[in-house]
């Protein structure tokens, strides 16, 4: 049984930091790319940063350059999300995401975590 635990999220100030964890079970995490996924209230999913399984390579959603920092460990089986100097519009809910491709849609991952909520507010 597949599953991806997103944990970490929680209140922060503007200017803040959080780092979050997604630990996955019921496969090896060198085969699949990972991506980190936020949805704002009343807004789509939008895809915000992966890793992928292939070289490594990391991409970002152009808002989130130079703030967050997506990082795998294989041998704890854990992919984080460093994110700093957070603001209001990073507010939302953060779903991990595994799959056979890195991407900023959600079509081409198969498994989902349920999410850790980050509020980011004064």
């Amino acid at each position: 049984d597949v599953q991806l635990q997103a944990s970490g999220g929680g209140l922060v100030q503007p200017g803040g930091s959080l780092t979050l964890s997604c630990v996955v079970s019921g496969l090896t995490l060198e085969g699949y790319s990972i991506g980190w996924f936020r949805q704002a209230p009343g807004k789509e999913r939008e895809g915000i940063s992966c890793t992928s399984k292939s070289d490594g390579s990391k991409y970002y959603e152009d808002s989130v350059k130079g703030r967050f920092t997506i990082f795998r460990d294989n041998v704890k089986k854990a992919v984080y999300l460093q994110m700093t100097s957070l603001n209001p519009n990073d507010t939302g809910v953060y779903y991990c995401a595994a799959g056979e491709w890195c991407a900023m849609i959600t079509e081409p991952y198969d498994y989902w975590g349920r999410g850790t909520q980050v509020t980011v507010s004064s």
